[in-house]
């Protein structure tokens, strides 16, 4: 099959982008003719190197520029021939849909961040993946079809973009408790550093490590160096590498207010973590229902800090949790998301099973 993925670019950091460079190295190594079209980015390296040709395409969408993108994907699509078009994102969905209606190629969407307003918009494709059951159920509410939709539970375990890694980890302090995520408020760090704050009396040798970057890390730092325990936080900010610090970490936090279906449950799961997430959206999903990591409310500081007081005071507890998210982990493999994946392909070119 000729597969030609679509999304704004490239680069690092971007949990949309780690999932599309997955699957299309994962389909490549599957034996399919795969290339995405994107503004280019960090992965363009591992893409080549993996098979998967890349291709410009500007994702430009001004007024003065937006009629010159929508030509670009056009072109694209008109030059690659794909059996399947892929779009990753509103604005690749927007751009592609003429080209695939003119040429009837299928267009397949998936709604990565079904909170955006514009995520209405991938409704355009023939069939619409959900990173999730939470967000399929968003989608319908939203006026797709169910008809139309199919859930692909979000996974990157054994994927190309993480081969060769460090499997080192990184140093820390114990009991370690780790975040790893952009800094934006929809992540729930404030909910952390009060939880942190709350828990740190308990514990005084426990230690937090936040990984990660974004527009909100200086409000945070300086949240946190007003609370009495300010010593005993590290921002370590962005990181090529932040499997080292799940590695190292005995705890994994995520206290998200909004996740679809975050990739870095998948990766905490891989390293061996207990696991403390939000009751949000894809959460669950990814932690079965609460077997593989301790579920709490979201915006709610006392549960987190309740579950990080029973982990830490009581280590027969931290090594039956971390036990636990070894249970099914191999269900989060980029395999399965790319045989799921191929059997939606199927289905939106109208091919019997």
């Amino acid at each position: 099959m000729r597969i030609l993925h679509l999304l704004n670019h490239t680069r690092r950091l971007n949990g949309h982008v780690h999932a599309a460079v997955d699957l299309a190295c994962e389909q490549a190594e599957r034996g399919h003719q795969v290339a995405i079209a994107s503004q280019g980015g960090d992965f363009d390296a591992l893409l080549r190197s993996n098979n998967v040709e890349t291709i410009f395409a500007s994702h430009e969408r001004s007024p003065k520029r937006v009629l010159k993108s929508v030509i670009g994907c056009g072109d694209a699509i008109r030059r690659w021939r794909p059996d399947i078009v892929h779009a990753h994102m509103m604005t690749s969905a927007v751009l592609a849909w003429p080209a695939c209606k003119l040429l009837r190629v299928p267009l397949v969407t998936t709604v990565h961040n079904e909170f955006e307003r514009g995520a209405i918009l991938m409704g355009l494709g023939t069939r619409v993946i959900a990173v999730s059951g939470a967000v399929a159920a968003s989608m319908r509410r939203r006026g797709i079809a169910a008809s139309r939709i199919d859930v692909v539970l979000n996974g990157t375990i054994g994927s190309a973009r993480v081969r060769g890694r460090s499997e080192e980890p990184q140093g820390l302090d114990h009991p370690a408790v780790v975040f790893v995520g952009g800094l934006h408020p929809r992540k729930g760090v404030p909910d952390l550093l009060q939880a942190f704050a709350m828990a740190f009396p308990h514990n005084p040798a426990m230690r937090l490590y936040i990984v990660g970057g974004g527009p909100h890390q200086g409000a945070y730092v300086e949240e946190a160096r007003a609370l009495p325990c300010a010593s005993a936080i590290t921002f370590a900010g962005p990181r090529d590498d932040p499997y080292r610090w799940m590695l190292g970490a005995d705890i994994f936090v995520l206290p998200s207010h909004a996740d679809p279906a975050p990739l870095v449950l998948s990766e905490a799961r891989e390293a061996g973590c207990a696991i403390i997430a939000t009751d949000v959206d894809g959460i669950p999903e990814l932690l079965d229902g609460g077997s593989a990591g301790i579920l709490v409310p979201p915006r709610a500081p006392d549960k987190i800090a309740e579950a990080l007081n029973m982990l830490t005071a009581d280590p027969a507890q931290l090594s039956a949790w971390r036990a636990k998210s070894q249970v099914n982990v191999d269900h989060l493999r980029i395999a399965r998301v790319a045989e799921q994946t191929l059997a939606v392909y199927r289905r939106a070119a109208g091919v019997a099973q």
